[in-house]
């Protein structure tokens, strides 16, 4: 019997094996129409890389090919008398449904990039509200429609031969073993062997679900060619990719819809046709000394809570202390982030508007065009050479495109300046190495001139796998005084030990651009806050909306203190731009930010998630927020209406109208030369 199953097995790998072949073919003939260049000389490892990682990611459907020829043909052969003649006609049959959904895809594909230069994304999902009518003339009198229906007729009998051709390879012929329980033992060898491989192929090359191919992990090689970084993946991966992403609504809203809800807040003009020209403002003055150096550091997940008395005892801020407590540091106690994850706070923080769940970073427009009141471009009318320095790598997101397109003179990957052998996270380069190397590289090749640098660290990310001993942790080292329970858990040490471990690299990484340019003034934040949920175990209660949406924020420079703030208890990411202006800037010059500076008064900050007064914050998905202040628990919650609605809406408006007008884009230096 186990015969039986040794040979239609191999049945099942042969068809199996036709179907990564048929996805290379397709992509061939994608690079072949689509390839922009005039040569592919010297892209051969670019073409290699994107091949190979291109069959893995395939395999997240193709791996599937085999398990349902196994299931549906070779158990029925071997358990219930289905002849291997009527197995092998199922496979084939089967195996065209496939193929014919895959030829479908690629033909979609192929289409889709016609029109929108791209592989299948969000943008697909327009078309479900899209006259179909129109659809069908377009695909039938623009994109060749008769010609691809009756391709696929003749694509049909190719398969059907190929398959064949396929399932006529030689077979391995079932190893005779004389000992009974040495053959129970290689049957059971196989069987055991076949689960795994079908795990490590479907999963792409490991067992490890969360290791899986994906956008972010092709090859950097490949990613910095973003025509073959498309050409890496399959249409299937691609279409799964648009279906599990939520659809964002402000992509469904119409003009007229967007401009009534900017209209809410700019007043009924039409007249700019920009809405950011709505949007100027005067400077009125330098508070300080023009600095040779600005730092804006954003610490992965460093969070105001660690730095409150409450936590004093887990020890786990000495280094950013440093600059916490200096008398030449304004802090904030209520802080938001522009977006709960990474690269929408990034990405705001660039730009100078919401990226609002668009993924501004990921759209080909803002790969070259920017807006007017995105920071590296702003600050460059001021004189200052711009640098954004991630730790891990700007391919990553596209940033080494984005960032540039928002006015940033260099985009520095740490996987790249640290070295091939520099200690990494799978997000990024350790923070040690990363900001000492930053810091090393932010001398040498200093220009003399005004410089702004943009920092932001990645290790403090989970999976938390950092040797934490190797770099000086241990438990009762940092922590002697924290509760038992912080300090038995391994889990928690992990975790925080990585926080300690980060902001050690931050806080040296400070000393040293201080003791280097003692003028310079320092940002420093977060991209987002966390939720520390084994903080639970300390406090006895869940974190509180404070502790998930509240990033640290620091100000410095030797002629400021706190008085700088104007009395604000409050801020955000997004009025960070206007305050770095105000401090700066001539008296006169003009700059657009949505936002006013965090040196006037502030009456409440938004971000897309949450809304923050002095007295409460709270979320926009829900009525409960959080009251803040003297009288009130950390852990009490009030119920009532979401204030600051159309505000928000219609920031995120000019977000949505600007993502669907890239026509108002410019490039920096065209920006540059406007104001002028």
């Amino acid at each position: 019997m186990f015969q039986t199953f040794f040979l239609s097995m191999q049945q099942d790998v042969k068809l199996f094996l036709f179907f990564p072949v048929l996805c290379a073919i397709f992509r061939t003939i994608f690079i072949k129409v689509y390839n922009p260049y005039d040569s592919l000389s010297g892209k051969g490892r670019i073409i290699w890389h994107c091949y190979r990682y291109g069959f893995w990611w395939g395999m997240d459907f193709n791996a599937y090919v085999f398990l349902i020829s196994l299931i549906l043909v070779t158990l029925p052969i071997t358990f219930a008398g289905l002849s291997p003649q009527t197995g092998d006609m199922i496979r084939v049959y089967g195996g065209l449904v496939y193929a014919l959904i895959l030829y479908g895809a690629f033909a979609g594909k192929m289409i889709f990039y016609y029109h929108f230069h791209d592989i299948f994304n969000q943008t697909l999902r327009l078309g479900a509200k899209a006259e179909k009518h129109n659809l069908i003339d377009i695909f039938f009198h623009q994109d060749h429609g008769a010609a691809i229906i009756a391709g696929g007729f003749v694509y049909w009998f190719v398969c059907k031969y190929s398959i064949l051709a396929f399932l006529h390879l030689p077979s391995v012929p079932y190893p005779i073993v004389g000992n009974t329980i040495l053959s129970y033992i290689m049957n059971t060898g196989i069987v055991l062997a076949l689960i795994v491989g079908f795990y490590w192929f479907r999963y792409g090359g490991t067992l490890l679900h969360d290791n899986k191919p994906e956008w972010d992990t092709i090859p950097a090689i490949v990613k910095k060619d973003i025509f073959f970084a498309r050409a890496t993946v399959d249409d299937l991966p691609a279409l799964k990719a648009v279906r599990k992403k939520k659809p964002n609504e402000l992509l469904e809203k119409t003009d007229e819809e967007n401009k009534q809800a900017i209209a809410e807040i700019i007043g009924d003009n039409d007249s700019y046709g920009n809405p950011l020209l709505c949007f100027k403002r005067t400077a009125n003055g330098p508070v300080i000394t023009k600095p040779s150096h600005i730092f804006m550091l954003v610490g992965e997940s460093y969070m105001h809570q660690l730095f409150e008395p409450a936590y004093a005892c887990l020890n786990l801020v000495s280094g950013g202390n440093t600059l916490f407590h200096d008398p030449h540091t304004a802090t904030l106690p209520n802080f938001l982030s522009a977006g709960i994850i990474s690269r929408p706070s990034i990405v705001s923080l660039m730009t100078g508007i919401f990226d609002a769940g668009l993924e501004l970073n990921e759209r080909e427009a803002w790969w070259h065009s920017t807006v007017l009141t995105a920071l590296p471009m702003q600050l460059k009318r001021l004189g200052y050479h711009s640098t954004y320095w991630y730790g891990g790598s700007l391919t990553h997101g596209n940033f080494n495109q984005f960032a540039p397109a928002c006015g940033f003179d260099r985009a520095m990957s740490a996987t790249e300046f640290c070295g091939a052998d520099a200690p990494k996270t799978w997000v990024g380069v350790y923070d040690n190495v990363f900001l000492e190397k930053a810091a090393e590289l932010i001398q040498k090749q200093d220009s003399g001139k005004p410089e702004f640098h943009f920092l932001y660290t990645t290790s403090f990310h989970g999976p938390f796998k950092i040797d934490l001993k190797k770099y000086g942790y241990s438990t009762e080292g940092i922590m002697t005084d924290a509760p038992a329970a912080i300090k038995e858990d391994r889990a928690i040490q992990k975790e925080l030990g990585t926080f300690w471990f980060s902001d050690q690299a931050i806080g040296r990484f400070i000393q040293t651009m201080r003791k280097a340019y003692p003028d310079c003034l320092f940002i420093v934040t977060a991209d987002h806050a966390i939720n520390l949920s084994c903080l639970k175990k300390m406090t006895g209660h869940d974190e509180t909306i404070h502790d998930r949406r509240t990033s640290v924020f620091m100000l410095n420079h030797r002629e400021l203190d706190q008085s700088v703030l104007s009395g604000n208890v409050i801020g955000s990411h997004m009025h960070i731009m206007p305050t770095i202006m105000e401090l700066i800037a001539p008296k006169g010059f003009t700059y657009y930010s949505l936002f006013p500076s965090m040196t006037e008064p502030l009456d409440h900050v938004i971000s897309p998630a949450n809304w923050l007064r002095a007295d409460a914050m709270g979320y926009y998905d829900n009525d409960f927020y959080q009251p803040l202040g003297p009288g009130y628990a950390p852990t009490d919650l009030l119920e009532g209406p979401r204030p600051y609605l159309s505000e928000i809406k219609g920031m995120k408006a000019i977000t949505a109208y600007l993502v669907n007008h890239p026509e108002l884009l410019k490039p920096a230096d065209e920006w540059i030369r406007s104001f002028k």
